[in-house]
């Protein structure tokens, strides 16, 4: 045989051996592939109480808070309270060095006995003047000027004694006194501090009125704010005490907007109460809100909404109007899932309600309770394959 022709049949035989290992390999990858029931993780669709809450972090402060300051500025000689003390209305809180305002009264004191021997001299030469006018010793002119110098007296006397009054109120104001009844939460100074309060009245102490009733200011986005109504339930935890729950119910939702690198927050606050002390102003509070809750509702993992499949496209023909009318048609969202069918998975169209984060509440749609919905599948999808670069 010739050796070009032996080589042919070489070529030959061992090309048709490759094909025949090919069709072998794809006959085994064929009858190895997974059915449906293997390859698709299924959950029922069940029916129970579903519970949509609204979180976020906020902190814990007193109702009312109050900044005891300053209006005199000096040294401080002497405080008299201390952090956690309970303090009553009026209750002395610190003195400040008196030296200069108890001058200051001492030197109007003496401005006054001043002006009254004015005023005695000045009310003398006016009677004197008035006789002499009767029996016309003296003309009208210089009888008008004792009388101007008479009035003068008085008005000078009126200045003094209202500057009397004033330095005795700045002798008072270097006795700082508690405004409220309630705790001490901080002392902001110390003895021989000196304090000055002539641009911004400086802050001494900060009581508490009532740490029985607190509250949390909390910042909501404004994704969230428009189900958050006044007198909802909110339940929060505390990083003290994390295996207790506690409660508490909004109190007000302001209207100020918070704008921090485009992100839009409002102040929710929630009114707490406090009766065993155990709360303190400045802890982080854990909250949610409580703003919807369904009994006995259909309910799909949210799962099976977020799955998509490559092999299927979603229906497009319309479903069924919800069974709650209107208002559920406004308030839910369109959602697909996927079920089995004879082994191959079958989209569904639904409308979708309130949501815990792991359960959704179907509105209506084609699913029905014990459904299987595919939440997994579990055969990766296929590689794209690779081709050489086009020559033509």
């Amino acid at each position: 045989m010739k050796p070009g022709r032996l080589l042919f049949n070489r070529y030959s035989l061992l090309a048709a051996l490759l094909l025949t290992a090919a069709l072998a390999l794809l006959y085994w990858a064929h009858t190895r592939a997974p059915d449906a029931e293997t390859r698709y993780r299924t959950m029922a669709v069940t029916r129970g109480e579903l519970t949509q809450l609204a979180s976020a972090n906020g902190t814990l402060n007193p109702v009312v808070l109050v900044n005891v300051g300053t209006q005199v500025s000096g040294t401080v000689k002497k405080w008299f309270v201390d952090f956690n003390d309970h303090v009553v209305q009026g209750q002395k809180l610190l003195e400040l060095d008196p030296a200069i305002y108890q001058a200051q009264v001492e030197q109007s004191l003496a401005n006054q006995a001043n002006a009254n021997s004015q005023l005695k001299l000045a009310a003398a030469n006016e009677a004197r003047a008035r006789a002499l006018f009767q029996l016309e010793y003296i003309s009208r002119q210089e009888l008008d000027v004792a009388v101007q110098a008479h009035d003068a007296a008085k008005a000078q006397l009126a200045l003094v004694r209202a500057q009397l009054t004033r330095d005795r109120t700045n002798l008072g104001y270097s006795v700082i006194r508690s405004p409220v009844t309630g705790v001490v939460v901080s002392r902001e100074v110390d003895v021989g501090q000196t304090v000055a309060a002539s641009l911004q009245t400086p802050t001494l102490f900060r009581i508490a009125q009532d740490l029985a009733r607190m509250q949390i200011d909390s910042s909501y986005a404004e994704a969230d704010i428009g189900s958050i109504k006044l007198g909802q339930r909110a339940d929060f935890r505390v990083d003290a005490f994390p295996s207790r729950s506690f409660r508490g119910i909004v109190k007000q939702v302001r209207l100020n907007p918070t704008t921090q690198q485009n992100v839009v927050t409002y102040d929710v606050v929630i009114a707490v109460d406090n009766p065993e002390l155990i709360l303190m102003p400045g802890m982080t509070a854990y909250v949610n809100i409580l703003v919807a809750q369904r009994r006995g509702a259909l309910l799909v993992p949210n799962a099976a909404l977020r799955l998509r499949l490559a092999e299927t496209r979603p229906a497009r023909s319309a479903s069924p109007s919800p069974p709650n009318g209107d208002s559920a048609r406004r308030e839910g969202n369109r959602g697909t899932v996927y079920v089995l069918d004879q082994g191959t998975p079958k989209p569904v169209r639904i409308t979708v309600g309130i949501t815990d984060n792991r359960m959704s509440e179907v509105l209506s749609g084609g699913l029905k309770e014990n459904d299987a919905v595919i939440v997994e599948d579990r055969q990766p999808p296929a590689k794209p394959t690779t081709t050489g670069p086009r020559l033509f």
